[in-house]
């Protein structure tokens, strides 16, 4: 069996290059290293995930449970404020540890005895769980360095920031196994599991990954889309003739039916089957096929039949008790919009009017995203104007000749949404990771109360910068520093920008209620002040 510490040693020479080729290399060899029982799991934890996607086990520890058990193993309260420079929660455990002098106690920790704890962390429920979980992390804590158990941490919380993203993971894959990267992608595009792909790829080589295919019952990537400004753009992005369909405010789900049994699976994988029965019943008593895969959008709607907000959908999604009730509260519809799988054929090379045909031939009475074929830009905006006139947030154009490639995202797919902008001020930043070590990255954005003229937070983001524009953000933001506490750095309400996002929604988790969905910086407004930044009653006149 192999160390742990090689993982964490392996994390360590990921996160001190920028260049990918390094990375690729790094990895492919790390992995070529291990034992065949252990190329799946340490695959995962390199990018931060202890199960594979379609796994539906959780570890299920907040931060406040991490910092309990660290007290409990020193016998001291974590002094956060004493941690300077962390840039996230692992680093600055692996910080407070090495400033305790910890030792670990007992053998050096195998990376096999490391997942099993994580596994028995994640299996365990019911009365007395907290306190077993407690004692399952201590035990691994105990034995681990400072280092090793910055990445105890960094797997529990999902906070690899080591630069390396899945894609990049595959291609050392590609490279320590050999086989070509086309056969590795297409590979874990079927199988949801990128562990099992390195296991397979490095074991058995190509054949072995030639009979990872299509199969009802295991869930496949979305498809992904990238954006288009208007329907213009779209046209003098997608080459070839498209159609263009309603693009709703929803979640989207992939139907498995195989006879009677009908399961349903969420754009993460994960198994949603049981939180939605009246969608399960209608695509079992409705689709035309024993065997079939096939993609679609739900969405909640009100008594008068108009779509209510995304995180309405999202109540449903994943719950577990009171289903009738909620079924009740919050009745769903089903817009199917493709076809994965029929009746034995995979459809994924087919093209996306080959595959349009089919789903119309198996649907029976469930009902199809509104689609068509424009001619010219004006018929697409006024089908454009007919989604937004229907509650509905866009359009998507799809390329009629495009095959299906789940996880990808490229321009065969396109969004079409109005965005709406305005002006915010930025409260605090979070240390960046990767390609963003050493600058500020991640934004918190507020808006001011006009009742109370508190500024309360909205939301975060990392997007719509250059780097040159992040250094020079970091240097102002640091400038007005109030206070630093676990990579998060608090400042003076003295930057505001303009912000643009999709929509609006309802949320316990910041005082307002409200937070932006999609946000993105797209420029500085140094010609205003905090006191001319949007307010939070307007936010909620937008939801």
């Amino acid at each position: 069996m192999s160390l742990f510490s090689d993982l964490t040693n392996l994390g360590e020479q990921l996160a001190a290059t920028k260049k990918k080729l390094e990375h690729r290399a790094l990895i492919g060899a790390y992995l070529k290293t291990l034992p065949p029982d252990e190329i799946a799991l340490a695959a995962r934890l390199i990018i931060g995930r202890v199960f594979s996607e379609s796994d539906p086990r959780t570890l299920n520890l907040s931060g406040s449970a991490i910092a309990r058990v660290l007290e409990q193993l020193a016998g001291a309260s974590v002094d956060w404020d004493a941690i300077g420079g962390a840039v996230d929660f692992g680093d600055a455990v692996e910080k407070w540890l090495t400033l305790r002098k910890h030792a670990p106690q007992g053998k050096p920790l195998q990376l096999l005895q490391v997942y099993h704890t994580y596994e028995a962390i994640a299996e365990d429920t019911g009365p007395g769980s907290r306190e077993r979980k407690d004692e399952l992390l201590r035990g691994l804590l105990a034995r681990a360095t400072p280092r090793e158990a910055k990445y105890v941490v960094k797997h529990l919380v999902k906070e690899m920031r080591v630069g390396v993203s899945e894609g990049t993971l595959l291609d050392a894959i590609a490279d320590a196994s050999g086989v070509p990267g086309a056969t590795i992608r297409r590979a874990n595009q079927v199988s949801g599991d990128v562990g099992e792909v390195a296991r397979v790829a490095l074991v058995e080589g190509a054949r072995g990954l030639g009979r990872m295919a299509v199969r009802v019952g295991v869930p496949l990537k979305p498809m992904l889309a990238q954006s288009a400004e208007d329907v213009a753009d779209a046209f003098a992005k997608v080459e070839g003739k498209f159609a263009l369909e309603y693009k709703f405010d929803g979640a989207r789900v992939q139907i498995h039916k195989r006879g009677d049994a009908v399961r349903l699976f969420s754009r993460q994988l994960s198994d949603m089957t049981a939180s939605l029965p009246e969608i399960a019943d209608a695509a079992r008593r409705e689709i035309r096929a024993h065997k079939a895969i096939l993609e679609g959008e739900v969405i909640a709607l009100t008594s008068a039949g108009k779509p209510r907000p995304f995180q309405d959908v999202m109540r449903r999604f994943g719950r577990e008790r009171e289903i009738e009730q909620t079924q009740r509260d919050i009745p769903l519809k089903l817009y199917l919009f493709d076809a994965l799988y029929i009746d034995g054929v995979s459809l994924l090379d087919a093209p996306n009017a080959e595959r349009w045909e089919k789903l119309q031939a198996v649907r029976g009475a469930l009902e199809c995203a509104e689609r068509i074929v424009p001619r010219d830009v004006a018929e697409g905006e006024a089908f454009l104007r007919r989604a937004r006139a229907a509650g509905h947030e866009g359009l998507m154009a799809k390329n009629l000749a495009s095959p299906y490639a789940p996880g990808e995202r490229g321009k065969h797919w396109l969004k079409i949404k109005p965005v709406i902008t305005l002006d915010l001020v930025i409260v605090a930043a979070d240390w960046g990771y990767g390609r963003r070590t050493g600058w500020l990255s991640n934004v918190h954005l507020a808006a001011r109360d006009a009742e109370s003229e508190k500024l309360l937070e909205v939301g975060k983001t990392f997007k719509g910068l250059t780097d040159a524009e992040f250094k020079t953000l970091t240097e102002r933001l640091l400038a007005d520093r109030t206070s630093e506490k676990r990579g998060t750095v608090w400042v003076k309400p003295n930057v505001v920008v303009e912000v643009a996002f999709n929509n609006v929604q309802r949320s316990p988790r910041y005082p307002g209620g409200v937070a932006l969905r999609l946000a993105r910086i797209v420029g500085f407004r140094p010609d205003k002040s905090v006191d001319e930044i949007e307010t939070i009653q307007r936010l909620r006149e937008l939801m």
